[in-house]
């Protein structure tokens, strides 16, 4: 079984403007009855579904109701898909596929590297580029696009934990919340 997360991450969020951004959605979702305003200390999200916690989901997936709630995310973060690994990552300049497993599963350890050396100075720094194998162009690590939308790196996300599918209308109210900044839908499990 496990616990399930979703997280909408703004990608174009800088440091600055995130605490300001976050508020404004966070005030958005509790006006529109998604999530509660008072913070808890439970263990898996500090703001509790609201009573209209349905407005972020698709109508064929109120069947069951979270159980969990929003964790708010603002300061420079590694998000990630929690168990597993992707299979690969994609260069936004040409759109090669960088493999990171073989057919069989087995990691490709000289494909990892450089990933994990940025990931490292991104998550220290803020800046961190990936030469790409097929163009070597030198490409900021927030640019690639990885399988299974595994990882993003922002300095803002909404962590949604055990809750149903979001909606596109969901998403997108988010996003208008954000100045139309491009967002991300990372999910995993723990």
């Amino acid at each position: 079984m496990g616990d399930h997360f979703r997280t909408v991450v703004d990608l174009d969020a800088t440091a600055t403007e995130a605490p300001r951004l976050a508020a404004r959605v966070l005030d958005l979702l509790v006006h529109e009855g998604i999530v509660r305003a008072e913070r808890t200390d439970a263990p898996f999200g500090n703001h509790l579904p609201g009573p209209h916690w349905d407005r972020a989901v698709s109508p064929e997936d109120t069947r069951w109701e979270p159980t969990d709630g929003l964790v708010v995310h603002t300061g420079r973060t590694v998000f990630h898909g929690g168990q597993g690994e992707p299979e690969w990552a994609r260069c936004p300049r040409c759109a090669a596929t960088a493999r990171l497993y073989t057919d069989d599963y087995d990691r490709i350890d000289t494909a990892w590297e450089p990933f994990g050396t940025a990931m490292d100075l991104w998550y220290a720094t803020g800046a961190a580029d990936v030469p790409c194998p097929a163009c070597a162009a030198a490409v900021p690590l927030p640019d690639w696009t990885w399988s299974y939308d595994y990882f993003a790196f922002g300095h803002l996300g909404f962590e949604f934990w055990n809750w149903p599918e979001f909606s596109t209308r969901f998403r997108s109210l988010i996003t208008g919340a954000l100045d139309g900044h491009r967002t991300v839908l990372v999910r995993g499990k723990l």
